[in-house]
């Protein structure tokens, strides 16, 4: 996925002129959302619970930290949850397991991502419910399932929705793709059980539980036991790499803490090479986790990326878990 073209956030001339084909993707995507709700397309339900997180424009909004923040949030309140996704990014076929050491290129990135920092069983594939039915094969303790991404993926039934909405960008000029950044129109987030907010903006959005992203700490992408602090940074020239949905953010979070900063932006799930990290130099490289699982195979001394965490509005989790209803107790052995 490429980064989002600027002329999305306005009613300029090209988005008026794709208007008509926006209108077709409007129609057909709502018509799509009709037949399942209508019962003409079918819709499958999982033995467990299924909490959806999302969002209706494309883009990072940040759903990936916030499925990490839920599956902590949830094994401490006595549920064990399990994680499915599309693997974006990733060239396998069919369902299969992700574990922290797979491969990024297989399995995608945020996969990998969500594997590194969950701590719960994730599976991938392109069908949800396919990837769901292995996953509680494999793990029949998991009481519940996480899916990251698919609020559009309607075939597979869910308990709870949640849309995430990026702060600062909002929905731009607020039409379907390809005029805008829209999956579906606003109005759908009234329809969902919960709406996140993930940073402050300027941009009107639907009253929601706030979230930001925080990062503090650099690892050094060699030696993983070497961790600086980012602050400690400031005043340091470096290059930033970003492969991300919303690239800015990482760059302005570098520059509010104090770096002089040459921005390197790369398209969404980029597949890195060792010759696109060459920049001629010998200065500090820093990129985001999700990048830095695709490059530790080839990473220099001089490497470092910034783990994020999610902080999320506790009450979220209030309303997750009360649509869940009591954890499963598992059988005495």
């Amino acid at each position: 996925m490429k980064a989002a073209p600027a002329f999305w956030n306005s009613l300029g001339p090209l988005a008026l002129a794709l208007l008509p084909l926006a209108s077709l993707y409007a129609l057909v995507m709502e018509g799509r959302r009709e037949l399942y709700l209508r019962g003409w397309k079918k819709t499958l339900r999982l033995p467990v619970p299924v909490v959806v997180v999302g969002n209706i424009t494309v883009g990072g909004t940040g759903k990936t930290p916030l499925i990490v923040w839920l599956a902590h949030g949830l094994a401490r309140r006595g549920y064990r949850p399990g994680i499915v996704t599309r693997g974006y990014g990733g060239s396998g076929k069919g369902e299969s397991e992700v574990r922290p050491d797979s491969d990024p290129g297989d399995a995608g990135d945020e996969t990998v991502l969500l594997a590194r920092r969950s701590g719960c069983p994730v599976w991938r594939g392109a069908d949800r419910v396919a990837a769901g039915r292995a996953l509680l094969a494999a793990h029949p303790e998991c009481d519940c399932i996480l899916s990251d991404d698919g609020l559009q993926h309607y075939r597979l039934a869910r308990r709870v929705e949640i849309a995430v909405v990026d702060g600062a960008r909002g929905f731009g000029n607020r039409l379907p793709l390809p005029a805008g950044p829209l999956r579906e129109p606003v109005d759908r987030l009234e329809q969902v059980d919960a709406v996140v907010i993930n940073g402050p903006g300027e941009v009107p959005v639907p009253a929601g539980f706030a979230m930001r992203l925080s990062g503090e700490k650099l690892v050094n992408m060699v030696q993983g036991h070497r961790v600086r602090d980012l602050a400690a940074k400031a005043g340091t020239k470096v290059h930033a790499v970003a492969g991300i949905g919303n690239p800015d953010r990482f760059f302005r979070t570098l520059r509010a803490a104090g770096l002089e900063v040459t921005e390197h932006a790369f398209p969404d799930h980029h597949r890195f090479t060792p010759a696109d990290l060459d920049f001629g130099d010998d200065l500090p490289v820093i990129m985001t986790e999700k990048d830095a699982v695709k490059c530790f195979g080839f990473a220099a001394e001089r490497w470092w990326y910034l783990p994020v965490a999610a902080s999320a509005d506790p009450a979220l989790l209030d309303v997750v878990t009360t649509r869940l209803g009591a954890p499963r107790t598992l059988p005495a052995r």
